[in-house]
């Protein structure tokens, strides 16, 4: 946002400006400050944020842990009435935030509203998991003894966030930390700031309407890598959930493993579809389009690889490119649009010299180009590809992020799982299939490698009521649903005697007088 008041704001950023105001976000918080927020849509600067650094992120933390003292001994059902509260500010002001998601990344509206309703599952989930944080009962070996597991909560929790899911992945984190009773420390991607600020301006409200949370619970540190390295390198923070490329992994999780700390990675994803001659053809068109060109390319989940039998690849393919040449590009907030911008020039590039390097290859690809939307000079919009090829080439093996879908023929399902798995990553995989031994042996321990598989549906749209993450490159991490709430705590196992003997485990004797 420039600082010049006397300059007529653009339209987009007349937008902003309106839905900041609506969400309760303080003016001094994006105006004159120093990194520049640009929308993907037009490509203009938008608003100017300040930055925290490494010396403001350790006060941060020590307020962090001052709150986690507090927290940690609220019932977990009250904790839980502070993430319902929460879900309901959410709900109040969806549209709003799922524009302005819309407005800072590029989404198609009704994903920018999806992820702010992600927002809202995940508190309800949440809400029902504060009743349930429970340990095992177990048989003790020796008479007049119980043996129990219970769960405390780890204490201050760093979460850093990605641009393509500015919101909903701190959701999925601070939601299930907060009714385990830690604090949260939230560090979002530098390239989208604005949405961070609203939910911290809703978690705020949340807050006084509750009325004893512990001041610091939930923090927001806008910064780059310094801030990154502080959370990281912090001894009083156990636990760091860290989401992005698996570069940054490997930083975070190498320094955070250093001090003996805990990480949840959520890292990159090079996700594939198996398409057999048995599949309904017109489901798996519809599953690979959205799984392969929604958000722009631009989800960990995005279908990147499409093997396909061979007996049905000449009636899918030339289909899939059909659909590819058609496929409406164009401001996301309008109508009718499916596929928005690329967040920035540097996605931009990274995409074009894959493309290059598939045609080096051999690789026909289809689509591929910047498309001009609206005049926008700094705005990168551009058709998904489809690339055709007769083996996975070494850029098939790195994830891009990007619209792109290489497309490789397979004789059989064996060779097709081989393929599948020959790569360094682990997230989301799926089939299309109406066989049920092959359904069956693509979810077995000899079919997908990978922490999500899914049959006769794409690898992208995951619901918060099961774990999310992945194995292999992807990190291990798990979020969201299932039992993703245990990370987020520190079990103790406690033996209670109530007999008036003396028994030791394993039959040991030692008998004093």
């Amino acid at each position: 946002m420039a600082t010049n008041e006397t300059r007529a704001l653009t339209p987009v950023e007349d937008e902003v400006l309106s839905l900041l105001h609506s969400l309760g976000v303080p003016e001094t918080s994006w105006r004159n400050g120093t990194r520049p927020v640009r929308s993907p849509i037009t490509g203009e600067v938008i608003a100017q944020v300040p930055e925290a650094d490494a010396a403001g992120a350790a006060l941060a933390v020590e307020r962090s842990v001052a709150a986690y003292e507090a927290w940690r001994a609220v019932p977990a059902p009250r904790r839980g009435e502070l993430v319902r509260l929460l879900g309901e500010e959410l709900r109040a002001h969806k549209t709003e935030l799922g524009r302005l998601v819309t407005l800072e990344v590029g989404k198609v509206l009704s994903e920018g509203l999806g992820e702010v309703q992600e927002m809202i599952d995940i508190c309800d989930f949440a809400v029902g998991l504060s009743r349930q944080l429970y340990g095992l009962t177990i048989a003790s070996e020796r008479p007049g003894h119980r043996m129990m597991e219970t769960w405390h909560p780890v204490g201050p929790v760093a979460i850093i966030t990605a641009f393509n899911f500015p919101v909903a992945v701190w959701s999925w984190n601070a939601a299930l930390a907060l009714v385990c009773g830690n604090s949260v420390l939230w560090k979002p991607s530098e390239k989208t700031p604005l949405t961070a600020l609203a939910v911290q301006a809703l978690f705020e409200r949340a807050a006084h309407a509750f009325g004893s949370a512990p001041e610091g619970l939930s923090q927001l540190l806008i910064g780059g890598a310094e801030v990154g390295a502080a959370l990281t390198d912090d001894t009083r923070i156990p636990v760091v959930s860290a989401t992005g490329s698996t570069r940054m992994g490997r930083i975070v999780g190498e320094r955070v493993a250093r001090r003996f700390g805990r990480s949840i990675l959520e890292l990159g994803g090079n996700n594939a579809a198996i398409v057999s001659p048995s599949a309904d053809l017109d489901l798996a068109l519809r599953g690979i389009a959205f799984a392969a060109m929604g958000t722009a390319g631009q989800r960990c989940t995005t279908l990147r690889r499409l093997i396909v039998h061979e007996g049905v690849y000449d009636t899918l393919v030339p289909r899939l490119a059909k659909a590819y040449g058609s496929v409406s590009i164009g401001d996301p907030r309008e109508a009718g649009t499916l596929i928005g911008p690329l967040i920035d020039q540097a996605a931009f590039e990274v995409m074009q010299d894959a493309l290059d390097a598939a045609r080096a290859a051999g690789g026909r690809v289809h689509g591929g180009e910047r498309v001009a939307i609206g005049g926008h000079a700094d705005a990168y919009y551009v058709r998904p590809a489809l690339v055709e090829l007769d083996a996975q080439i070494d850029i098939v093996k790195h994830e891009t992020f990007a619209p792109i879908l290489y497309v490789l023929r397979c004789t059989g399902l064996p060779e097709a799982i081989k393929l599948h798995n020959e790569v360094p990553q682990g997230l989301s995989s799926s089939i299309f299939t109406n066989d049920l031994r092959e359904a069956e042996a693509f979810l077995s321990a000899e079919g997908s490698d990978c922490g999500i598989a899914n049959v006769n549906i794409g690898p992208s749209g995951a619901e918060i009521g099961g774990a999310f993450g992945g194995e292999k490159e992807t990190g291990g991490g798990r979020e969201s649903g299932s039992d993703a709430w245990k990370a987020y705590m520190r079990r103790a196992t406690n033996t209670i005697n109530y007999s008036r003997a003396l028994p030791l485990a394993q039959g040991v004797s030692f008998d004093i007088d």
